[in-house]
């Protein structure tokens, strides 16, 4: 199985998880700009991280033969501090860099007036730099933050399909299928989506611009849920090519828009899956 992480926090992970993840099948990634659980208070403790982003963690992956991507974004939840919003000044020199291959995440968390300013200002930026985008879609109130999201992304006069709509569920997953986006699913222990909620959302909805994800971060999260979605989606009758599809085109084709992609196998490493079981490196991996 190979595979593409189109969603997850690496900067919050352990080099054990690399390890797991390459194991398992994952070959790329992309980890989008977040909230890091702690305000931050100044415009350099971002420029810091987005330093971190397109340097110090793309070599670190590279050591365990995986290739590393990132998004670049103001996050919702931080919009809403006037410490933050000066970020969006900083945005452009950092959306020209090699490797970052979507504006991201936006969206809503609050759904506040600060956050529609700055989600339909980082659009434009998007049509600006000709980057796709990952939107982030709130965790409360999940219905009525997608159904605002989808107008904002008409409005700004970005194509629907350069945009990602992320950790929907079955509440959503129709809204967004209807409006040309892709669809973005983050797979969790306890919370958002299981593996097995992703395989009936695949058998009624299909497997076009299905995205799924691991969003692991430093809450209770698992860096092998893409793995474990593949497996669920075989057990339930899906064929490999399926799951290739999923797990690996679909990813790349929407990152693929942004013409930053670098998926060719690294030196020393192959860039072929391997056969695992995994019991042993899933228990390490997870947190």
């Amino acid at each position: 199985m190979r595979i593409f992480d189109p969603h997850i926090h690496m900067t919050s992970r352990t080099t054990n998880d690399y390890e797991a993840m390459y194991a398992a099948g994952v070959r790329a990634l992309v980890e989008p700009a977040f909230w890091l659980g702690q305000p931050r208070t100044s415009v350099g403790s971002f420029t810091d991280y987005f330093d971190a982003l397109i340097g110090w963690e793309r070599f670190r992956a590279a050591q365990f033969g995986i290739r590393h991507h990132c998004t670049i974004a103001l996050n919702p939840k931080e919009a809403n501090d006037p410490r933050c919003v000066e970020v969006l000044d900083v945005l452009p020199r950092y959306l020209a860099k090699d490797g970052v291959v979507a504006v991201g995440e936006v969206g809503y968390d609050s759904m506040t007036p600060e956050e529609d300013d700055v989600f339909a200002r980082q659009l434009a930026l998007a049509v600006e730099h000709d980057l796709p985008v990952l939107v982030h879609t709130p965790h409360r109130d999940k219905l009525e933050g997608t159904k605002r999201t989808l107008d904002v992304v008409r409005e700004s006069g970005l194509p629907m399909e350069r945009v990602v709509v992320d950790h929907l569920n079955e509440v959503t997953v129709g809204l967004v299928k209807d409006s040309g986006c892709w669809m973005g699913f983050s797979i969790y222990p306890d919370t958002k989506m299981d593996e097995h909620r992703m395989v009936a959302i695949l058998r009624e909805y299909g497997l076009e611009k299905m995205i799924v994800n691991s969003a692991a971060d430093w809450g209770r999260s698992d860096p092998l849920k893409t793995f474990l979605t593949g497996q669920a989606m075989l057990a339930d009758g899906f064929a490999q090519s399926d799951v290739d599809k999923v797990l690996w085109d679909n990813p790349v084709a929407f990152y693929g828009q942004s013409g930053r992609l670098t998926l060719d196998p690294l030196p020393g490493f192959t860039g072929e899956a391997q056969e695992f079981s995994g019991n042993s490196v899933l228990r390490g991996a997870r947190k």
